[in-house]
């Protein structure tokens, strides 16, 4: 069975169906006219000299030691007995290799790897992996400077996967220089597989370097959970350069920066990409300097469930959606700021799209602020070509933001809804017209709740009841 292609039940059946169809083409262009604008030792069992003496740790052994102090595992935090005893890895690929492959024999293991190590993997030893397959609770203990990395001019493949019935926990480790044709540059998590990674970093990972994979760091189709984490300068040749998600993934307190989804069409999610099935929460988290060939460059979500809060996401850039792009299913931002997002075709902050599907979208108690849309909606566009698409916008400060039209808000089609309820439209420009907000569908301005649309340039309104110039 080869693992590497599960992450792409998001793709279309034919040209003209779901995401990256031709439609959308159709769709943009006819947007202007209608609105007038040598590792090989898989086998190498452990001699009893290097298995350090002592018996693998039990899963509920970890269980129990990781539930006795207070601090969250692999913090430092809390009670010192909090933190899993584990075997000691010395610095060598081939025994960790080894360590692994008894450690999911046995039903799991703590794994204590070396500090100031590379563990330097030079083949593909699993199904497209350097490591083996993850299949028990198993725990990576690193430390300063402890890296797990492909070796430059060897095969491609990615570090490793997570398969059903695994649950790999990495603690102050980096990973580092996977490279794969298919899916997942750095880790894949299979269905029914789980990854936990605190005070770690994912970095300068490759997914599709023959075109057509995604997830440049991590593909999830099962549960991941990143803490206390840096996901960065990873870049996938479709969707998703840093994370990809299918399943259950959740972001806290980290970082996700500088990744790229490079396809001019289906690039979507530069920092994090979400798909039908998925649903993604970010919490307490950057993302930043990201970059989208198609849409979302921030992160993107297409028929999934994504919820972002008290989130900072910044200089992003997309054709569509700078920071945030959103096509069917919900999409949920509180307490965030995207400023200085670009979208190089429209929607410098967010863009919501109903063209596959209706699109749901709120934003509360955020900031949406100095971002530019080249055509359209510097701040945010909502547009419903085919479906309807509803934005609710509640205790929010669109401001300083800039586009030819629709410097504040872009509202386009029939079916486009948006309400604002105690939010301020304030100082954006539009170079053509519109600076405040551009509508050819409904805007509910409720200002008697404290929404207010004022100092835009060059005018305030195009067609929104309510707006005053």
């Amino acid at each position: 069975m080869n693992h590497q292609d599960r992450t792409r039940g998001y793709e279309p059946a034919c040209p003209d169906e779901g995401w990256p169809g031709s439609r959308w083409r159709w769709w943009a262009a006819g947007l202007a006219a209608v609105t007038g604008l040598a590792l090989t030792t898989m086998g190498v069992a452990v001699p009893a000299a290097d298995a350090v003496g002592r018996p693998l740790t039990s899963a509920d052994e970890r269980r129990r030691g990781g539930e006795s102090g207070k601090g969250e595992p692999g913090t430092g935090r809390g009670k010192k007995e909090s933190k899993p005893k584990g075997i000691p890895i010395p610095c060598d690929a081939d025994k960790l290799i080894a360590a692994i492959t008894l450690a999911n024999a046995r039903g799991g293991a703590v794994l204590e790897l070396a500090k100031k190590c590379t563990y330097l993997l030079a083949a593909n030893i699993d199904d497209g992996a350097g490591l083996p397959a993850i299949t028990a609770p198993i725990t990576f203990n690193g430390g300063r400077h402890t890296t797990i990395e492909r070796a430059a001019d060897v095969e491609q493949f990615r570090i490793i996967t997570v398969d059903t019935g695994g649950h790999l926990t990495l603690n102050h480790l980096k990973i580092t220089g996977g490279q794969t044709d298919g899916d997942g540059g750095g880790i894949l998590v299979n269905t029914g597989g789980a990854l936990t990674t605190n005070h770690s970093t994912v970095t300068r990972n490759i997914a599709g370097s023959d075109g057509s994979g995604s997830s440049g760091g991590i593909a999830n189709n099962g549960t991941t959970t990143v803490k206390h984490s840096t996901v960065s300068r990873n870049t996938a040749a479709t969707a998703a350069g840093g994370i990809g998600n299918t399943g259950q993934l959740a972001i806290k307190n980290s970082s996700v920066t500088t990744n790229m989804a490079n396809a001019l069409v289906g690039g979507l999610g530069g920092g994090v990409g979400s798909f039908p099935g998925g649903t993604t929460v970010v919490t307490g988290s950057t993302i930043s300097g990201n970059r989208a060939g198609e849409a979302g460059g921030g992160a993107g979500g297409f028929n999934a469930n994504v919820t972002i809060t008290n989130t900072a996401i910044t200089g992003n850039r997309a054709s569509n959606g700078g920071a945030v792009f959103a096509e069917g299913g919900m999409l949920a931002l509180r307490h965030v700021t995207a400023i200085n997002n670009t979208g190089t075709f429209q929607g410098g902050g967010l863009t919501l799209r109903g063209f596959n599907a209706a699109t749901v979208a709120t934003v509360e108690d955020s900031t949406i602020a100095h971002n530019v849309g080249t055509l359209n909606g510097g701040g945010i566009v909502n547009s419903a070509s085919v479906f309807a698409s509803t934005l609710n916008v509640r205790n929010t400060h669109i401001t300083a933001n800039q586009a030819p039209l629709g410097g504040g808000i872009f509202n386009v089609g029939v079916d486009a809804t948006v309400t604002l309820t105690n939010t301020k439209v304030i100082k954006n420009i539009a170079t053509s017209n519109g600076g405040g907000i551009v509508n050819s569908g409904t805007v509910n301005l409720n200002t008697a709740t404290g929404t207010v649309v004022v100092k835009n340039q060059p005018n305030n309104c195009i067609n929104v009841p309510g707006c005053v110039g």
